[in-house]
């Protein structure tokens, strides 16, 4: 928000209007909340509740993202070496979070941290000597960074079955498996994170408004926005005004950003994905099975479809999911249209699709693949993690839909984008959220991006605060092992993991 846009606050009838009641609005609700309690936030959402589409706790991993244990943030390189940098970037970011989840928690804003937060170690699994040598490679790359120092390498079936028996039981003798282990890692419900966030918004000031669609965004002539909505049950529209809009609608941020019209979401397309888990709640199987271990991807399969066989906790109770499986649908929702897909396509943004579709061909024939793929060969792939799975104590899930990201390059062509894109007007004064994993788990760190484009002229007021509810931000703790230390063990104990 500018300096023009607050000289006529009194001309809105809301400073910040906020579309979707998932982890990135609720996230930056809270942070407004804490940084200007005074601001007049509005949320509003079209399903009856918070967090029901991506941030719902089963339609996403639930994976405290912090590279622990996620293979495609650590590439190899050509001299069989393994380059941490990405690693290391997404794991700053968590620890951001977690300091503001502890600040909150500290403040007694969330409650009871074990409600949306446990502690649950995180693992990489891998076959084959050629990946054993790459797991170890890993290993003593990442273990050189103060965030990462506790993480254990083992070839060692016995010490493997220690960590994770279900990996280990019933495999054939003789084949040469690795793990790493990090007792760091963690489980996160971040739907009720959202529900918590809000709550605590709410109970301040901010007004949340259920079954509201938007259905249309426009300037203003004397600055900010015109935000039209309408009732899902009544059907009756109504027009409210805003000094600044954040579009956090999960799958469907981008048709939004089209309908304000501003040009730079006219430089992105997106394809949706949709996925599916097998989930066992059997206490005999859950119960020896503590970790969440992620192997690699198929070739040409996008990062969000690495497999993993989770522990979750949810609401107090122990599962177990494995997955994803992928599949298609054209909604950007789990609850949207059929006609998302095609309704997206813009006469900017057709190019660089047919151009993504042109050079992902190893992406389609994954996506191919696994549509054609038998329920048969779908257990299977769990059996490759947990060799003994018994399929009467599994059931299919299907999880929320993802909108990768396609983005117009510099002359002709596109690219498709596997990370989180923050798309701001020149102004300030409309952002939306576009992409997905890491996504939720370094949501503080995105609201606050969003937050320094938006209110650019308000962040050296607000400096002293986020310093004290996000202390490293904007810097580095991998720079400095004793403070990474010491702050990574401060919110560890605060939030109880």
């Amino acid at each position: 928000m500018t300096q023009s846009q607050r000289s006529t606050a009194s001309a809105f009838e809301y400073d910040v209007v906020l579309i979707g009641a998932g982890i990135m609005s609720a996230t930056l609700a809270a942070l407004l909340t804490e940084l200007d309690p005074g601001l007049r936030i509005r949320i509003v959402e079209k399903l009856d509740g918070i967090a029901q589409e991506s941030s719902d706790a089963w339609n996403n991993a639930g994976t405290g993202h912090s590279a622990l244990c996620e293979l495609n943030y650590t590439s190899r390189r050509a001299d069989g070496s393994v380059d941490i940098s990405k690693a290391v970037d997404i794991n700053e970011q968590f620890q951001l979070s977690r300091q503001f989840w502890a600040a909150l928690v500290e403040r007694d804003h969330l409650g009871s941290p074990e409600e949306f937060i446990n502690s649950v170690p995180h693992m990489s699994f891998i076959s084959g000597t050629d990946g054993a040598d790459y797991l170890a490679a890993r290993q003593k790359a990442l273990t050189s960074n103060p965030l990462f120092s506790k993480q254990e390498f083992s070839d060692d079936p016995s010490q493997i079955a220690e960590w994770a028996p279900l990996l280990v039981a019933g495999r054939e003798p003789g084949q040469r498996i690795a793990a790493t282990f990090s007792p760091d890692g963690t489980d996160v419900d971040f739907g009720e994170l959202s529900r918590k966030l809000l709550a605590y918004a709410s109970h301040v000031g901010a007004e949340l408004a259920f079954n509201v669609a938007v259905t249309g965004l426009a300037r203003r002539a004397g600055g900010g926005w015109a935000v039209t909505t309408r009732n899902q049950r009544t059907g009756v529209e109504d027009v409210c005004s805003a000094a600044t809009v954040f579009v956090g609608a999960g799958g469907g941020a981008l048709r939004l950003l089209q309908k304000s019209g501003i040009p730079e979401a006219a430089l992105y397309g997106g394809f949706p994905i949709s996925g599916e888990f097998l989930r066992c709640d059997d206490p005999e199987v859950v119960g020896r099975h503590r970790a969440k271990v992620y192997g690699q991807a198929a070739v040409g399969a996008p990062p969000m479809s690495v497999p993993h066989l989770d522990a979750r906790i949810i609401g107090g109770k122990r599962s177990l999911m494995f997955g994803p499986y992928a599949g298609f649908s054209p909604k950007f929702l789990k609850n949207g249209s059929w006609w998302d897909l095609p309704g997206s396509v813009r006469p900017s943004n057709l190019g660089p699709m047919l151009a993504v579709a042109r050079d992902n061909f190893g992406l389609e024939k994954y996506l191919v693949t696994e549509l054609l793929r038998s329920a048969s060969s779908q257990f299977a792939a769990l059996r490759e993690y947990y060799p003994e799975a018994d399929k009467a104590q599994w059931r299919m899930i299907t999880a929320g839909q993802r909108v990768q990201v396609i983005k117009r390059k510099k002359g002709k062509g596109g690219v498709l984008q596997f990370g989180t894109e923050v798309v701001t007007s020149a102004d300030g004064s409309i952002a939306g959220l576009l992409g997905a994993s890491p996504g939720a788990s370094t949501a503080v760190p995105i609201m606050l991006a969003v937050a320094k484009r938006c209110f650019a002229d308000r962040m050296d007021e607000w400096a002293p605060k986020i310093a004290q509810l996000v202390p490293s931000y904007g810097t580095r703790l991998s720079d400095d092992p004793d403070r990474a230390h010491a702050t990574m063990a401060r919110t560890a104990e605060v939030l109880g993991i």
